[in-house]
């Protein structure tokens, strides 16, 4: 099975977008995870920096931003028409809201699966805090409900939410792994969603749970017989990374984090 890793997007919004992608393909990236601007002159100027350096495109969505819930309908579906417009890969959502009910989050994921349904591309919704998914216990109330849905694992978010490794909900991470189509892989720990750097000796124990993780969520992918699979190391900027509380600046470097866990998780998973 090929692995295929993309860069984010997140951080490197000060590059433009030839500098960014060249540097991703040169760093050794298959494609970028990003929105898709807005803008018609920016929206092509990306597209033609994905072609020129040969790369491939998740699309991805975390406006969810609307308290009143017809809004914010009326956004996700604007903003997934403008993602499936452009054909990438698949599409990373962060999709619904914690406060929203289990009808209205249901609803929103009813109108990604159309989307999918009319276009073949896979919608990936992300275990994320403040959204519809943002714990083990309540994804797996959704996943149990709505079999067809599609996940991204981020479970760095899931164990900040519950203050653990999820020791003691395993039959909850085992169903979100079999629904787990795309990784996000950063490290989380019990107290944030962002270790400070994966490789200190001080986060050995959190790197290895999230690898347990990654490597079951590939198996069952390459036992299903999948052609590809994809991930993004998403290790973010601050204040995601720690950072000094008085000059601002990182702790680490996250571009070279990023890169570090997608060769780390190349020997990992192959």
């Amino acid at each position: 099975m090929q692995l295929l890793f993309f860069c984010p997007r997140w951080g490197s919004e000060n590059l433009g977008w030839d500098s960014f992608c060249k540097k991703a393909k040169e760093s050794g990236y298959d494609g970028i995870e990003s929105g898709v601007p807005f803008d018609q002159n920016e929206k092509q100027e990306m597209l033609h920096a994905l072609a020129r350096h040969g790369l491939q495109l998740i699309g991805q969505y975390w406006h969810s931003f609307e308290k009143d819930f017809i809004q914010h309908k009326n956004a996700y579906t604007r903003h997934l028409q403008h993602l499936v417009s452009v054909l990438p890969v698949k599409i990373d959502a962060q999709t619904g809201k914690d406060y929203f009910s289990f009808e209205q989050n249901k609803e929103l994921f009813e109108i990604a699966a159309a989307f999918t349904s009319s276009t073949g591309i896979t919608i990936a919704h992300e275990t994320h805090r403040n959204k519809a998914l943002f714990s083990s216990h309540i994804t797996k109330n959704y996943l149990e409900k709505i079999p067809s849905l599609t996940i991204t694992a981020d479970f760095s978010h899931w164990c900040t939410v519950a203050e653990s490794y999820l020791e003691d909900q395993q039959e909850s991470v085992t169903l979100a792994i079999q629904h787990s189509v795309h990784i996000h892989a950063r490290v989380g720990h019990t107290q944030g969603p962002q270790v400070t750097d994966p490789r200190f000796p001080e986060w050995k124990e959190a790197l290895q749970y999230h690898t347990n993780w990654w490597k079951e969520i590939f198996l069952q992918h390459k036992k299903k017989g999948s052609k590809q699979f994809t991930i993004t190391p998403e290790f973010g900027p601050a204040p995601y990374m720690q950072h000094d509380p008085i000059t601002k600046l990182p702790l680490a470097d996250q571009w070279g984090i990023n890169q570090w866990m997608m060769e780390y998780l190349k020997k990992e998973l192959q």
